[in-house]
């Protein structure tokens, strides 16, 4: 007797992403009740359920959607805005004047939307974010149901969202408490750089976090000047000052990281922490090379994440995968560093584990959340196919993103968003462009 699913997606390719490099050809995945219920060859699949809907994807490469581990959605509508400067040029000068202008409420609810319509429409169905009213982020990411981290942002300076640390953390704990039960959205301690909180706040971060069982995500290491600050201020390099807090563990996210000393490396490595990458902001800002290859072959779990449009400028994970793989060959020296199937587990599986949800996203097997993505290989570009993962890390675009499913909810169909309303979406980014504008002409 057949088992009911939901629905069933027929692929040319299946790639599940654990086993490691594995590509399961002409096979299926049936849905069931949001989770993956099988993956199996497709005439076993029409043998063993009884489908409410088959999904024919002769061309297309159906995995598990992205995992974008490190983004701040609303600053979208700051793309473009300040352009070729480096990071503390570009913060102190540009972005936190403009935030101090224009973030409240309802920027970040349109910024929120404008980055979620291009994350789904690049394949991401999991971002991890870090800004201002988290609540706003959170209430736009489930009703676009789409997955999402929100950061509980922690500074010590005043914004439009809190006036000082305290404050901060009375907002954030509140913002966890009411979304433990959120199906889509989950919480993470944010604290924004070592530069901008003081030691008394992220001592209580570390004591919240360990009782609530949260991750910790943190800019760390972005640049030398950052470095260098810190040893004169505190004594010695951020990472020892959070070492000495007691910050670093299995669930702190360290993003950035490209000023490492060897010695820093195999203390991440024993502290069994994450490594953010975030190239191509890294790239943009001139903030330095994080040592991917060195990081990984001391076992420490390397993430990818886009950064903020503001400094990247797109929150595109395929653009970002590409240049993962080839920046790393070129900073080691080896044609062989972070193949085609280990940038793919970067952008899936690696990132999901490093906000603590591998249990429920980032690769492809029974039981898991049905967080899939199909791109179609049979474009141009992508012709002929040796390997469909190498031609997906090394020659695919995101226009090629055709389907997305967050826990078996389809958020696009046939490159069409099916929970987001693409035209309204753009009407609001023109209106803040417009007046972010003007107002800068009259300034």
């Amino acid at each position: 007797m057949s088992e009911p699913a939901d629905f069933v997606i027929d692929a040319r390719w299946v790639i599940p992403v654990e086993p490691a490099g594995s590509v399961l050809e002409h096979h299926s995945v049936a849905v069931r009740n949001g989770e993956i219920a099988a993956i199996l060859p497709a005439v076993e699949a029409r043998q063993r359920f009884r489908a409410g809907e088959i999904v024919s994807l002769e061309n297309h490469a159906l995995l598990p959607g992205f995992v974008n581990a490190h983004t701040h959605a609303a600053m979208t509508l700051f793309r473009g805005l300040a352009d070729d400067l480096p990071l503390m040029d570009w913060l102190q000068h540009h972005i936190w004047p403009a935030e101090a202008k224009w973030v409240g409420e309802e920027f970040v609810r349109a910024g929120t939307e404008l980055a979620m319509a291009e994350m789904i429409k690049g394949g991401t169905t999991c971002f991890n974010d870090m800004y201002f009213f988290a609540d706003v982020t959170a209430r736009a990411a489930e009703t676009a149901g789409l997955r999402a981290v929100v950061g509980l942002i922690v500074l010590d300076f005043p914004s439009a969202w809190a006036q000082n640390a305290d404050e901060y953390l009375h907002k954030c704990l509140r913002l966890h408490d009411e979304l433990r039960h959120s199906p889509h959205v989950h919480t993470a301690f944010a604290p924004h750089a070592p530069y901008t909180v003081s030691d008394g706040p992220l001592e209580k971060i570390v004591t919240y976090a360990e009782e609530l069982g949260l991750p910790v995500h943190m800019h760390v290491h972005e640049t030398a000047h950052e470095v260098s600050e810190s040893e004169t201020h505190h004594g010695v390099r951020p990472l020892e000052r959070l070492a000495r807090l007691g910050l670093l563990g299995p669930r702190f996210m360290a993003v950035h990281m490209t000023q490492l000393l060897p010695a820093e490396i195999a203390a991440a490595a024993r502290q069994n922490l994450s490594v953010v990458h975030c190239p191509a902001s890294n790239l943009k800002l001139a903030s330095g090379f994080c040592p991917v290859q060195k990081l990984m072959e001391a076992g420490i779990n390397v993430a990818l994440g886009t950064d903020g449009a503001a400094s990247n400028n797109n929150l595109d994970m395929l653009k970002e995968l590409q240049l993962a793989a080839l920046l790393a060959k070129g900073v080691a020296g080896s044609a062989t560093a972070l193949p085609a199937h280990q940038a793919l587990a970067m952008a899936t599986l690696n990132g999901a584990r490093a906000l603590g949800l591998d249990d429920r996203i980032g690769s492809l097997k029974p039981g898991k959340a049905a967080d899939l993505i199909a791109i179609d290989l049979s474009a141009v570009a992508t012709e002929p196919v040796y390997d469909p993962t190498s031609q997906i890390v090394y020659a695919c675009s995101r226009d090629q993103v055709t389907d997305v499913w967050v826990a078996g909810q389809r958020l696009l169909k046939s490159r069409e968003l099916v929970t987001l309303d693409e035209s309204a979406i753009r009407a609001q980014a023109h209106g803040w462009r417009d007046k972010i504008f003007t107002a800068n002409q009259r300034s």
